[in-house]
């Protein structure tokens, strides 16, 4: 069997990491666990009529729906985004050429603390894809990537609801698809690293504490609320809290101690 060769986005002017570029990644698998793994992206863009740039926070998620058995953490996917049908960013995703975006999603592992301030860093995992975004009229592609974003929040929380959405539900809820032009990722793994003037300094490294702190997200007790009769919650619910809570944390030690695996292609600084 021939050996499996991960994709890898191609570098363009836009994409193309310039400052620590050892510490980037363009490995398409990468990146795309990076942005599927992040709770809330931060989607960019410039209107025609706008003195700035706009960023806000949305959920999306990478899905195929021309090829829905795919799996878009090694394959080719398109970025779906919640929003409204009558917010800003919906409105200027109707035209047919598409809106210019760039979507981040962010990752902090750790923190550094060396000897100086100026040496302080963050263990950390980034990515950024750019593409066009469009406003989602099919109706079935839609209902495709609203249960992919349920899904992604909660797997196994669209069959365990009221599904399929209504009508009225349907018609207020918009879901934008941004079709990728390109990605890049970044990161850092790993300890401090002092300068030489300060690591021979006795008196400075006897006097500092260095080191890394841990840093990630725990997932705490479901609480029972709203309408709902049910006490307990389903298996699938602790079966999703366990697995986060025992991989971010392994993760976040993992980092600091400089034996990232999943973050390809990325050194410490």
């Amino acid at each position: 069997m021939a050996p499996r060769v991960n994709l890898v986005y191609p570098k363009r002017e836009q994409n193309t990491i310039k400052r620590y570029s050892h510490q980037g990644t363009y490995d398409l698998p990468t990146i795309h666990a990076l942005v599927q793994s992040a709770s809330i992206l931060h989607v960019s863009f410039v209107a025609a009529t706008d003195v700035g740039p706009t960023i806000l926070p949305m959920l999306g998620v990478l899905a195929s729906y021309a090829d829905p058995s795919s799996d878009p953490l090694t394959s080719p996917s398109s970025l779906y985004l919640h929003s409204y049908t009558t917010a800003r960013l919906a409105t200027l995703s109707r035209d047919p050429s598409g809106l210019p975006v760039s979507v981040a999603a962010t990752h902090v592992d750790g923190l550094v603390l060396s000897l100086t301030p100026m040496s302080h860093s963050f263990n950390y995992r980034s990515a950024v894809i750019f593409g066009k975004s469009h406003f989602v009229t099919d109706e079935e592609e839609k209902l495709y990537a609203m249960e992919q974003l349920v899904e992604k929040v909660m797997p196994g929380r669209w069959e365990g609801t009221r599904t399929p959405p209504d009508r009225a539900e349907m018609q207020s809820t918009a879901v934008l698809r941004v079709d990728i032009d390109g990605a890049s990722g970044k990161g850092r793994t790993g300890g401090p690293k002092d300068d030489k003037k300060d690591t021979k300094t006795e008196e400075l490294v006897h006097r500092v504490w260095t080191g890394v702190v841990p840093l990630h997200t725990q997932v705490g007790e479901p609480l029972q609320s709203g309408d709902g009769k049910v006490e307990e919650p389903p298996a699938y619910v602790r079966e999703w809290i366990n697995e986060t809570n025992k991989d971010a944390a392994a993760y976040a030690v993992e980092s600091a101690n400089g034996e990232e695996k999943k973050m390809k292609e990325v050194e410490s600084d």
